[in-house]
Parts: structure tokens; sequence; C-alpha cells
């Protein structure tokens, strides 16, 4: 009498074995015996922090490709990452577009070995399944991939709760997931306004936010490469450099309040406080320039009066 197979029941053993696999490969490379599907994975009996340990010390690994893709054998994106195992096979050259896993995996090795950083690089594309289209003309785009990745990171939060006891790295991946593509616009044609902005809105970001950037530029052509890490370059540059000198010198005139008074016949007041504040960020919004004489702001001000609160 035939026997029907019987799949091997859940055990939390194989997923801490999976798990451990994984790091192995992560921190050693991979083995010279191939990783096998673990049968009977029950991640669900384990904690989100024994989870999270091990995805740490994967995506930390020297060798993390090797340890993803003994996460991906093994069967633990399945269970856990499913949005990851999504990537997988997605592109390979039948759409004339790179295969967004192998591009994942390089982003995440190529990335600084901090953990933002690592997880930001290993999601910052999950959004791509869902936006992917193609023009009449045969051209590949993912138009608004990294604000659907952003959601999508929030919905597998939600329901593995990885980071739930870590809520300020929570805050950074999904930032990072949102604004991956924003460096990578720079084209050395802003004006020092824009680059002011660009830093303001990204805040204490900024320096995971360009090494992912650099990392995100994975194509085999060396000259293309060296270019875009040398955009990517130059845009920290010039923030460091304007940050340095806004500290030397404001953007706004020495006695430009005072000026005001005179010009619109204003007491000293919490209103001069508060059109300064607006001339700044008109500044950094690019609508008139930093550090001109202060008569260029009493006629900017003059022509915005309602704007600035006057009558």
């Amino acid at each position: 009498m035939s026997q029907e197979s019987v799949a091997p029941a859940a055990d939390p053993a194989r997923a801490i074995d999976a798990l451990e696999r994984a790091v192995v490969c992560a921190e050693r490379g991979a083995p010279d015996r191939p990783v096998a599907l673990i049968g009977g994975l029950d991640l669900n009996a384990l904690g989100p922090l024994d989870i999270r340990a091990h995805l740490d010390r994967v995506l930390m690994g020297e060798h993390a490709d090797a340890g993803l893709d003994s996460l991906l054998v093994s069967g633990v994106l399945d269970s856990v990452l499913p949005e990851i195992k999504a990537l997988v096979g997605f592109g390979d050259g039948e759409w004339r577009h790179k295969d967004v896993w192998k591009h994942t995996k390089q982003v995440v090795i190529q990335s600084a070995q901090r953990v933002e950083v690592r997880y930001s690089a290993l999601f910052h594309d999950i959004g791509k399944v869902r936006t992917r289209s193609i023009s009449p003309s045969g051209e590949v785009h993912f138009f608004g991939h990294a604000e659907v990745g952003a959601r999508m990171f929030d919905k597998l939060e939600r329901r593995q709760r990885l980071f739930a006891a870590d809520p300020a790295l929570r805050d950074e991946v999904r930032f990072l997931v949102l604004h991956h593509l924003r460096a990578s616009q720079y084209d050395g044609k802003w004006t020092n306004s824009a680059v002011r902005r660009f830093a303001k809105e990204i805040g204490p970001y900024l320096e995971d936010l360009l090494c992912l950037s650099r990392a995100d530029i994975t194509t085999k052509r060396p000259e293309k490469k060296r270019r875009g890490i040398s955009q990517i370059d130059e845009l920290g540059e010039r923030i460091s450099h304007l940050a340095a000198e806004d500290a030397l010198q404001p953007l706004l005139p020495t006695g430009v309040g005072s000026e005001l008074m005179v010009a619109f016949k204003l007491p000293p007041s919490r209103l001069i406080g508060d059109i300064k504040r607006a001339l700044e960020a008109a500044v950094d919004a690019g609508e008139i320039e930093g550090r001109l004489e202060s008569s260029a702001y009493i006629e900017f001000v003059g022509q915005n009066r309602q704007r600035f609160g006057l009558p």
C-alpha cells in the first residue's frame, strides 16, 4: 500500500537553524555544501526580537549577499519577508531591466556597514514589483516606486513588528526608502538655495542617504559608475561648504530688523522676528538669494506685504 508524503511538523528549532545557517553564510561566505530548503519552518513561534537579531547579523555580514541567498533557499524569505522574495527573478533581462533581486543584494554589500543603511538597501526597491510599466516604445518605468515601497514597508512592519523595539531605526529606514532617489537626481546645476533646501529636508539622515545613493549605483560600466558617485560626492561637498559658510555669515544681513522697522514704521515687536524667519524661509525656497543688501529684502517684503503680515 502506497504511503502519502507527509510534510514535516512545524518545529521552531528548524526556524532557528535556518536563520543561523544564513548568519554563517553572511559572516563566513557561502558553504561548500549548498543550503537546502528546510521544511516545517515555524517562524511565527519566534519573537520579532529573535528574528531581528539574526537578520541584523545577516545584513551586517561581510558576505551579506550569501546570507540573503541562504534565507531565500531555506524558505525564510517566503515566511518573513515575502516583499523581498517577490524581487527574485523580477526582471532578469525579460523586460529590459536589471534583475531587482541581484541588484538589491549588490546594493546591500556595497553600502556602508551601518544597520540603518543596510536595512534601507534591502527594502529600497520593494515598490518596483507593483509599479512596473512598459511604454509603447518598450521602455520600462517604475513611477512612484519609492512612495509605494514606503507604504509596503509600513504594512510589513505592522505584520512582523521587526522594528517595534527600535522606532528610531524604523523611522529612518522608512525615510530612506521613501527618499532614496533624491540624491541621484542631483546634476550639478542645482542652485545654492536648492542644495540648502535638500539638506534641510533630509535633515539628520543626510549622510546615510548619501551612502545609500552611492551603493545604489550598480552599473557594470566603470565610467558611468564613477560619474554617478562623483556627482553624489559633489552634492555632499556642496552641502558641507554651504553649512560652513552659513555658520560664519548669516543668510540675512546684520541690521535688517532695524531697517524693516524704519521702512514699514513698525515698533520693536514679535512681528519683526516673524518677518525675518519668513525671509529666511523664502531664501531656503529659492525665492530670493541670501546675503544681499538689506534694501533687497525691504523691497521683497514690500512686494509681498500681506504674506509678511503687513497692512
